[in-house]
C-alpha cells in the first residue's frame, strides 16, 4: 500500500495532454430563466505555479479507507427493471432517466445539494456513460459520502470501472488511472455553494466525452477540462470506442438494514423547480464528427427502483435547457 501511495503522490509527468484535440459544439442557451444558476466553486484562495495542475494529495489513510468504500451502482439501472427487487438487496436506490443508444459523449447541468447521510452511506448526483451493458462505465457529479471526503457535504467526485465494480474501480485519484490536467478545479473539492428550498440553485455543468482523435474520455466542468481517462483502460465492447448508455440522475446507498437517506433535496419531483433536484440541458453526442444533439424524447425513459422513497419526472418544456431535463429525488426512509 506504500509503494502505491508513493506512485499515486509522485511528481507529475513532464508531459501530457492539456487539453482535447476535439471539443464538441455544446448548443449555446438564451434561456433567462437559466440565469438562477451559478458556478457552485469558490476557491479563489488556491493558485498553481505555470506547468503545474491541481490535485488532491493522497495519504495512507485515504488508501486505507478506500478498501471499504461502496461500489457506484450507476451500471445497475441498465441491467433491472422496475420491479426486480433484487436491486434493493442491494442498499442502492435510484431515480434517473436514461439514453440507451451508441453515443460518444453527453452533458447534463446537475443541480447540487447536500443530503443528510449517515456514516456509511451515500447520496449522490451524476451523470454517467455506460457500455457493454454497464460492464463499463464513467461517472461524474457530486457526492455526499462521509467514507470518502470524512464530512457530510456535497464533493464533485469521479467514478470508472473497466469490469463491472469487480477487480478495477475506483473513485476520484485514489488509484492510477485519470489523468488530472486542471489548474483550477481539483477532484473531491467542496461542492459550494449548495442550493437552498425554495431559493438560490446552483449547479454543476458536466460533461464526459470521448475524443474521436485520441478515443481518451474526457470530463469536462464549466467548460473546463479537468482530465481524462486513456483509452487504453477500456476494451472494444466497453469504452474504448464509443458508448452504449448514458444516465442522469441519483443515487443513494444504504445498508438494507438501515433507512436510506434523503436524495437531491430530499423533496419529491412534484414539487418542482427549486424544491425538487434538477439535471437539464440533457444532450448527447451521436457520432464521432461530434455533432450535438438533444435526445429524442422517446429516447428517454425514466426509471425509479423506489418510488415510495425517490422518483423521478420527466420534462420536455421550452428552451435548451428545460426541453430535456428531469427533476428528481426524496426524503428516502426504505428498509429492505
Amino acid at each position: 500500500m506504500k509503494k502505491l501511495l508513493t506512485y499515486l503522490n509522485k511528481p507529475a509527468v513532464k508531459s501530457f495532454q492539456l487539453k482535447p484535440i476535439t471539443i464538441p459544439k455544446w448548443t449555446k442557451d438564451n434561456n433567462a430563466s437559466h440565469k438562477t444558476s451559478s458556478l457552485p466553486f469558490r476557491q479563489d484562495d488556491i493558485s498553481c505555479p505555470v506547468g503545474t495542475v491541481i490535485v488532491k494529495r493522497i495519504i495512507l489513510e485515504d488508501l486505507i479507507q478506500a478498501q471499504r468504500l461502496k461500489s457506484l451502482g450507476f451500471n445497475y439501472p441498465g441491467q433491472v427493471s422496475a420491479k426486480d427487487k433484487k436491486i434493493d438487496l442491494t442498499g442502492h436506490h435510484f431515480a434517473t432517466i436514461s439514453y440507451k443508444d451508441d453515443h460518444y459523449g453527453a452533458k447534463g447541468n446537475i443541480n447540487v445539494w447536500n443530503p443528510n447521510v449517515s456514516p456509511d452511506q451515500f447520496s449522490l448526483a451524476a451523470m454517467a456513460v455506460s457500455g457493454n451493458k454497464g460492464f463499463q462505465s464513467i461517472s461524474a457529479g457530486w457526492i455526499v459520502y462521509p467514507g470518502l471526503n470524512q464530512n457530510n457535504q456535497s464533493h464533485l467526485f469521479t467514478y470508472w470501472t473497466a469490469d463491472g465494480n469487480n477487480k478495477t474501480h475506483c473513485y476520484n485519484t485514489l488509484c492510477p488511472g485519470f489523468v488530472h490536467v486542471s489548474t483550477k478545479y481539483a477532484i473531491g473539492m467542496l461542492a459550494q455553494p449548495v442550493s437552498i428550498y425554495d431559493g438560490q440553485q446552483y449547479q454543476l455543468e458536466v460533461s464526459i466525452y470521448q475524443d474521436h482523435v485520441t478515443r481518451d474520455w474526457w470530463f469536462v466542468l464549466n467548460n473546463e477540462p479537468i482530465g481524462y481517462w486513456p483509452k487504453s483502460f477500456f476494451t472494444r465492447q466497453g469504452l474504448a470506442d464509443g458508448a452504449s448508455a448514458v444516465f442522469w440522475g441519483g443515487e443513494v446507498y444504504s445498508s438494507v438494514k438501515e433507512k436510506s437517506p434523503s436524495m437531491g433535496s430530499g423533496h419529491f419531483p412534484q414539487e418542482g423547480f427549486k424544491k425538487a433536484a434538477y439535471v437539464n440541458g440533457l444532450k448527447i453526442i451521436t457520432d464521432i464528427t461530434k455533432e450535438v444533439s438533444s435526445p429524442l424524447a422517446s429516447a428517454l425513459k425514466t426509471f425509479a427502483s423506489s418510488p415510495n422513497c425517490y422518483n423521478v419526472q420527466k420534462i420536455l418544456g421550452v428552451g435548451e435547457f428545460w426541453s430535456r431535463a428531469i427533476l428528481f429525488g426524496g426524503p428516502g426512509g426504505c428498509i429492505f
